[in-house]
């Protein structure tokens, strides 16, 4: 090894990653970082609890969820899906209502979801669930770092976690953060994977009770120095609160600004709209990737994801204005709502630009 390479991550400077993550979401559960993209976290606590005799209420308001929901039934868990139209959030009194009727140990829940633009009530749906003693499972990949998280104070179980979304780390890395009820739950599948890379209870066997001294498996290199720095930045000025209110500033502006455009918001009740990213309706007789074409036109080369179509069959119906991680600084909203005008402008259409940059530096003022 070379003077200018950088030592190999060693299970020190692993340990220590895990406590600066756990210390800026001021938890003080046990946190675990795993070596893949967000995915492998997901597939890994859903097959985890997801065993037979398992009876699991799983919250659906997007692809997401509905990912989730089939990981869980793999392993022989029941699960009833409680679904709503992809452009609202799940009501919490649905929820308890749901869980009176019935009795359920898992109620699986996606906080934010990216692919939607939508933010379901997590505080009054984790209340409810364990009202009821179940357990709560939460997809938090979209929402860690756009969207309030207190993980402790809302008592959540089992909340999976990514970087590269709001936080702006890498995509190679990804965590969990589990209470002793959320893992006694998955200690009690037999079906739970054992010697595989889906496995979450070896990581607690040679990781988390062995004392954090031999890190299971191989840390990669690069992707852990990209997560520190992304945390160097996160301690110094920026800081995680000061993150999420950046987010949400983003999200008010966006929104307020595309209608000013004369565009319709895919989330039409604006307490189910997250911060991270924002859907929009495509104009009547324009289909959504010619829209984005020409409003792509009208960014630079370095800002082009900043309007994108929607993923997924959504493509069809709604393009999505990318306001996460870096797209989340007002100069970012700004472009992406000029480049809008810009594009419908180019399809023959009159929108009000001055009326919209006013109306988005109003919100970005105001928050």
């Amino acid at each position: 090894m070379s003077a200018s390479e950088p030592r190999p991550i060693d299970a020190a400077t692993y340990a220590e990653t895990e406590r600066r993550l756990a210390s800026l979401l001021e938890t003080e559960r046990d946190l675990l970082i795993l070596q893949g993209e967000a995915i492998l976290v997901l597939e890994a606590a859903a097959r985890g609890l997801g065993g037979p005799g398992v009876r699991v209420l799983n919250l659906v308001s997007g692809p997401y969820g509905e990912a989730i929901g089939d990981w869980l039934a793999v392993g022989g868990a029941t699960v009833r899906q409680l679904a709503v139209e992809f452009d609202s959030a799940i009501a919490a009194d649905v929820v308890g209502e749901t869980l009176e009727r019935a009795e359920f140990d898992v109620v699986s829940v996606v906080h934010a979801e990216a692919a939607t633009g939508v933010v379901n009530p997590l505080e009054q749906i984790a209340a409810a669930a364990h009202a009821a003693g179940a357990v709560v499972l939460v997809d938090a990949v979209a929402s860690v770092g756009a969207e309030p998280l207190p993980i402790d104070d809302w008592d959540l179980d089992l909340v999976m976690l990514g970087t590269q979304k709001a936080m702006s780390g890498p995509a190679g890395v990804c965590a969990l953060v589990a209470s002793e009820r959320g893992w006694a739950q998955i200690s009690s599948n037999q079906q739970a994977p054992r010697s595989s890379i889906l496995s979450l209870l070896d990581w607690k066997d040679q990781w988390i009770d062995a004392g954090r001294v031999k890190v299971p498996g191989y840390a990669y290199e690069y992707e852990m120095r990209a997560l520190i720095a992304a945390l160097d930045e996160l301690e110094g000025d920026l800081g995680l609160r000061r993150l999420i209110a950046r987010h949400h500033q983003a999200g008010l502006a966006s929104r307020a600004g595309a209608r000013a455009l004369g565009l319709e918001t895919w989330v039409a009740n604006e307490r189910d709209a997250a911060s991270v990213v924002t859907l929009l309706r495509a104009p009547a007789g324009v289909a959504v990737t010619t829209l984005v074409e020409a409003a792509r036109g009208h960014l630079q080369d370095g800002q082009r994801a900043l309007i994108t179509s929607a993923p997924g069959p959504l493509g069809e119906f709604a393009l999505r204005i990318n306001h996460t991680g870096a797209g989340a600084r007002p100069e970012a909203v700004i472009a992406a709502l000029t480049a809008l005008a810009g594009g419908l402008s180019q399809l023959g259409l009159s929108p009000d630009l001055a009326g919209a940059l006013a109306v988005a530096h109003t919100a970005l003022a105001d928050a």
